[in-house]
C-alpha cells in the first residue's frame, strides 16, 4: 500500500476521481435539470482527464469536443426549445423503494465489475504503447473521409429535423383559421335569425 502512495499517477487518478464520483452523484440526484447537465459536464470533463491520465489523448479530446462540446449543447437546447421547466421538479422523483433498488442493484454491478478486473488483471502491469492523434488523424482522413463525411451529414439532418419537429407549435384558438370559422358559424346563425 505504500508503494501505491508514493507513485504520484496515483494521486493525480485520486484528484479527477473525487470531483468525477461527485458530479456523477449530483447528476443523479439534482431536481433541477440544468444543474444535472452541468453537473454531467463535470463527470464527462473527469473522465476526459482520466484518458489523458492513461496516455490515450485521442479519446479524451473526443470526449471534449463531442460529449461536452456537442451532447451537452444538445441537452441545453433540447431544454430550452421545448420550453421544460428549469426549476425544482418534485414530480420527477421516484419513491424510497425504487431509489433503494436502484442503489442496491447499482452496488451490486459495481462489485461485480471489481472483482472481474482483479481477478482478470491482478498484479500485472501494463505497459502501453499509446497511439497519438497525428496517426489517428491521418488514418482517419485518408482512408475513411467519405464514411466521416457522411455521418457528419446525418448528423445534421438529424439535428435540424429534430429543431423543426420540437417547434412546431399547436394551432391556437386566436389564429387566422379559427376565427375565420367562428365568423362563418356567427353570419350562419345571424341568416339563420333573420330567416
Amino acid at each position: 500500500m505504500n508503494d501505491w502512495l508514493t507513485q504520484a499517477e496515483n494521486w493525480a487518478f485520486i484528484l479527477i476521481a473525487l470531483p468525477m464520483v461527485l458530479g456523477a452523484w449530483r447528476s443523479v440526484t439534482s431536481r433541477n435539470v440544468v444543474h444535472s447537465v452541468l453537473f454531467l459536464v463535470i463527470t464527462l470533463a473527469a473522465s476526459a482527464a482520466l484518458f489523458l491520465l492513461l496516455g490515450a489523448e485521442f479519446v479524451a479530446w473526443s470526449v471534449v469536443l463531442v460529449y461536452i462540446g456537442a451532447v451537452i449543447v444538445l441537452f441545453l437546447f433540447g431544454i430550452m426549445i421545448t420550453r421544460a421547466p428549469l426549476g425544482m421538479e418534485t414530480e420527477l422523483s421516484h419513491s424510497n423503494q425504487t431509489k433503494l433498488g436502484a442503489a442496491l442493484v447499482s452496488g451490486a454491478l459495481f462489485a461485480l465489475i471489481t472483482v472481474a478486473v482483479i481477478t482478470g488483471f491482478g498484479e500485472t502491469e501494463i505497459v502501453s504503447n499509446p497511439t497519438r492523434t497525428s496517426e489517428i488523424g491521418q488514418s482517419m482522413f485518408e482512408r475513411f473521409v467519405i464514411p466521416f463525411e457522411v455521418v457528419s451529414v446525418v448528423l445534421l439532418a438529424a439535428l435540424i429535423g429534430g429543431i423543426v419537429l420540437a417547434r412546431r407549435d399547436p394551432a391556437e384558438p386566436g389564429d387566422s383559421s379559427s376565427s375565420l370559422g367562428g365568423a362563418q358559424s356567427a353570419h350562419v346563425t345571424a341568416e339563420g335569425g333573420e330567416a
